[in-house]
C-alpha cells in the first residue's frame, strides 16, 4: 500500500482497513457470486418449512444486552482456554458435510484457515479430504472429529482409534440424524448431491443407541461430544454415560422442522449439566454478538456453521482466516462495551429478555446484504 493510499490508525480503529472483506455479509455476497444455485441451496436451505432455522435466529435476536459501564475496558481479551489449548475466540468451526463444494481443499482448507487464527475445528466424517489428510494439513490445530455412524461396532471404534492416532483432541457423535431430512430446496429442483447418492450404511444410524456411547467411553481416553442433545432428558443420560461435551444443536435447521431454537435449549442443557461437563452450541451463530450472548448464558464453545462455508466459498483459506479476525473485532468491542475484559467475567446477569426487530431468516443478521431469491 503505498502514500496516498494508506488508511490512517484512526480509520482502522473505526474498522476500516485495507482488507478486501471488511464485514461480514461481504463474504454472503461474494460466496453467492461464486456458487452455483445447488450449492448454494446446500448451504443456506433447511429442511421443510425452514421454521427450525428461523427459529435458531429468533431466539438470539430474543436477547439483549445489560451493560456496565465506568469499568476500565481499556485492555479486553477475547481468549479462552479449551482441550488445554488457548483460542483466541470460544470458536470452533462447525462441522460441515461436502466442503470441498465450497473451496477445492475442503476440510483441509478450513482447519488451516482455523489452526492458523488460533480456533478450533470440527471435521465432519462427509467432508474431504477426510481424518488423515486433514490431519496433515494442520497438525497444530486444535481438531476435533464428528462421525456419522455408517457402519457397525467395528467401524465406529477404527473411526475412534484412527481420529486418536491422528491427533484429534476429541470424537463428536453425531446422534439426531436418524433419518435424513427432506430439503426442499434440492426436492424442488430434483437434485441429488453425488455424495448422497453414494452413501451407505444408513441403517447403522438409524438403529443408533445409548450403547454405542457406552462402547466409546469403555474403550477409549479420547474426550467424548454428543451432537444433537436437545432436551434435559437426554443430557442426564449422557451425563450419566460420562459424556464430556454436550453439544446444543438442530443442525442449523437441516433435520427435524418445527424444533426449537438453539438458544432457547441452551438454558436447559446448562441448568441440566449443572458443571458435570462442558458444552457447545451452534445455530445460526454469525456476529460477534451472537458469541458473547451464547457464552454469557453457559456454553462452552460456539459453532459457526453456515457463515464459515460462506467464507470458505468466498476466499478460501484466507477467508476463514479474515473472517474469524472480523468475529474476533466484534466480539471484543461487545465485551468491552458490556464493561468487562474477558468472558470468565460474563453471566447471564448481562442479558435480558427482548422482542425481536427484524423477521428471523437465515441472513437477518446482516441487515445491508440483499440476496435476489430463486425462483424454484
Amino acid at each position: 500500500m503505498n502514500e496516498a493510499t494508506r488508511i490512517p490508525p484512526a480509520a482502522v480503529e473505526l474498522g476500516a482497513s485495507g482488507e478486501q472483506f471488511q464485514n461480514l455479509h461481504e463474504f454472503v455476497r461474494k460466496a453467492r457470486a461464486n456458487l452455483n444455485q445447488n450449492a448454494w441451496d446446500y448451504i443456506v436451505g433447511a429442511a421443510e418449512t425452514e421454521t427450525t432455522m428461523r427459529r435458531n435466529r429468533m431466539a438470539l435476536d430474543e436477547l439483549a444486552f445489560r451493560p456496565r459501564v465506568l469499568r476500565n475496558v481499556a485492555k479486553v481479551d477475547p481468549s479462552v482456554e479449551v482441550f488445554g489449548r488457548k483460542l483466541r475466540l470460544p470458536v470452533m468451526i462447525a462441522p460441515v458435510g461436502a466442503l470441498e463444494i465450497f473451496d477445492p481443499g475442503g476440510g483441509a482448507s478450513v482447519a488451516r484457515g482455523a489452526g492458523t487464527f488460533g480456533a478450533a475445528h470440527m471435521l465432519s466424517s462427509v467432508s474431504e479430504p477426510g481424518l488423515e489428510k486433514t490431519a496433515e494439513a494442520a497438525p497444530d490445530a486444535l481438531r476435533i472429529y464428528q462421525l456419522y455412524v455408517r457402519g457397525d461396532d467395528a467401524f465406529v471404534e477404527d473411526c475412534v482409534s484412527r481420529a486418536v492416532a491422528n491427533g484429534y483432541a476429541a470424537f463428536c457423535l453425531t446422534v439426531d440424524t436418524a433419518h435424513y431430512s427432506r430439503r426442499e430446496r434440492d426436492i424442488a429442483k430434483r437434485y441429488v448431491r453425488e455424495s448422497r447418492i453414494r452413501a451407505t450404511g444408513g441403517d447403522f444410524q438409524k438403529g443408533l443407541e445409548w450403547r454405542t456411547v457406552k462402547l466409546i467411553k469403555d474403550k477409549y481416553k479420547i474426550p467424548l461430544v454428543i451432537k444433537g442433545i436437545a432436551t434435559a432428558e437426554d443430557t442426564a443420560i449422557a451425563l450419566d454415560h460420562g459424556v464430556d461435551w454436550i453439544y446444543v444443536s438442530n443442525h442449523g435447521g437441516r433435520q427435524l422442522d418445527h424444533g426449537r431454537g438453539a438458544m432457547h435449549v441452551l438454558p436447559e442443557i446448562v441448568n441440566a449439566v449443572a458443571g458435570r461437563a462442558k458444552i457447545m452450541v451452534d445455530g445460526s451463530f454469525c456476529r460477534g454478538t451472537d458469541i458473547v450472548k451464547a457464552i454469557a448464558s453457559g456454553a462452552d464453545l460456539v459453532g459457526i456453521g453456515r457463515l464459515h462455508c460462506w467464507a470458505l466459498a468466498a476466499g478460501g483459506e484466507a477467508g476463514i482466516v479474515r473472517m474469524l479476525e472480523l468475529l474476533e473485532d466484534e466480539v471484543a468491542r461487545c465485551l468491552g462495551l458490556l464493561g468487562v475484559t474477558k468472558f470468565a467475567e460474563l453471566d447471564k446477569s448481562y442479558l435480558h429478555p427482548a422482542t425481536p426487530t427484524n423477521l428471523p431468516h437465515v441472513f437477518s443478521a446482516f441487515p445491508l446484504l440483499d440476496i435476489e431469491p430463486y425462483r424454484y
